[in-house]
């Protein structure tokens, strides 16, 4: 099978100020042949395409490139700086998602597309708070009932003119007859609340997304989705068991329904650093990528903890859910707080990306939840995990 592994894409705001749209994206992936070796030091022909609603959605915008992969068969490039196709990638609405990337790749640098990948772009719903200053409008409110709505043009100029003494340049006979500036501003401020009368446009967010709070320390400015498909730990969802979600209830984590493996080693007959140290939530995905491009060049038929979650996928209602990952030791204990509503999982070691050092790899015993170091080339079980 070809595959592409990708191992990042981040939006990168370059505009200067947040409420304009992102100018470009950076990406990167691990391109592996037919052979499923590794394509090293290598020119390779990229079609990046932008999917609105899901993995087989509208086509919003399609870009090529052509780039090369470093010894370790990783290509690196922007979204947004290459061939345009079609659509104009600076109008694209991240607020109107959920998008998707699908990247279609010609290892021998032309534009026979034989490798191809969709993969969520998760970093919508900053983009969201970024598109909410751009329609932010305001009237504003006329004061009547206040001595400052005598004050003229001519007043003002007057005012510029004061000297100390009164030397017949201000003219302030129009002014209310109340002098004091703290009466005044003290009335003023009394009528600014009734803007909340509608005269002055709300902050919209979006579709299924709405702002509460009032952009205080005390209160600040929240955005909550609204109005979308209801999720909860334990469901069903995009082949697998939800056991985790973020604040919105719209994105999280999903385990599979069954164990990848029962017995097998994290290392591929090699002890060695393969810089995967990251842990927390979604720092799985970048181990698993990192630990197949960098042990695959140990044992090209081998076959160990991070492959094998790499390697799985799952098709539901025709949708191929491919990105599943060897979760990181934070993932992995996440997951097994929610053993009992995801299921199917046995009183033994279970393997995390997380790597300790050169020999040794963090795993967690699902009997009492401890988190040990193992080493590398003992047999443990997996349990993938994937983002949505």
């Amino acid at each position: 099978m070809k595959r592409i592994f990708t191992i990042l894409a981040a939006v990168l705001m370059t505009a200067t100020v947040w409420g304009q749209s992102p100018e470009k994206m950076s990406y990167q992936a691990v391109i592996r042949n037919s052979s499923n070796a590794l394509v090293t030091s290598t020119n390779v022909g990229m079609q990046i395409s932008i999917l609105q609603g899901s993995e087989t959605g509208t086509v919003v915008y399609t870009e090529t490139q052509t780039t090369s992969t470093n010894a370790n068969g990783l290509v690196s490039l922007e979204i947004g700086s290459g061939t345009v196709v079609s659509g104009t990638f600076a109008t694209i609405d991240l607020a109107n998602g959920p998008y998707f990337i699908k990247t279609e790749t010609d290892p021998t640098g032309g534009t026979n597309y034989t490798i191809a990948g969709t993969s969520q772009l998760l970093s919508v719903p900053y983009a969201l708070h970024a598109k909410t200053a751009e329609i932010v409008t305001e009237t504003d409110p006329i004061y009547t009932g206040s001595e400052a709505a005598s004050i003229t043009a001519t007043d003002i100029t007057n005012l510029g003119n004061l000297s100390g003494t009164n030397t017949g340049d201000q003219d302030l006979s129009t002014l209310a007859t109340k002098t004091a500036l703290g009466d005044s501003t003290a009335q003023l401020r009394s009528e600014i609340p009734a803007v909340a009368d509608g005269s002055e446009t709300q902050v919209t967010a979006g579709t299924n997304v709405s702002v509460t709070g009032s952009g205080t320390t005390a209160s600040p400015y929240v955005v909550n989705a609204t109005g979308a498909t209801a999720l909860a730990i334990g469901d069903s969802y995009q082949g697998g068991i939800i056991f985790w979600l973020d604040a919105t209830g719209q994105h999280g984590l999903i385990a599979a329904t069954a164990d990848q493996s029962t017995g097998i080693q994290w290392y591929n007959g090699t002890y060695r650093y393969t810089g995967t140290t990251g842990d927390g939530l979604y720092a799985g995905s970048m181990n698993t990528a990192m630990i197949v491009a960098t042990q695959m060049s140990d044992n090209q038929t081998g076959n160990f903890a991070a492959k094998v979650c790499a390697d799985y996928s799952v098709t539901v209602g025709g949708v191929i859910y491919g990105d599943w990952y060897l979760p990181s030791k934070y993932e992995l204990n996440l997951l097994y707080l929610q053993k009992a509503v995801v299921g199917g999982f046995a009183s033994a070691y279970y393997w995390s990306s997380s790597e300790n050092n050169n020999e040794f790899a963090w795993l967690q015993f699902f009997d009492d939840g401890s988190q040990y170091n193992g080493n590398k080339g003992l047999a443990y079980y997996v349990r993938a995990v994937r983002a949505f």
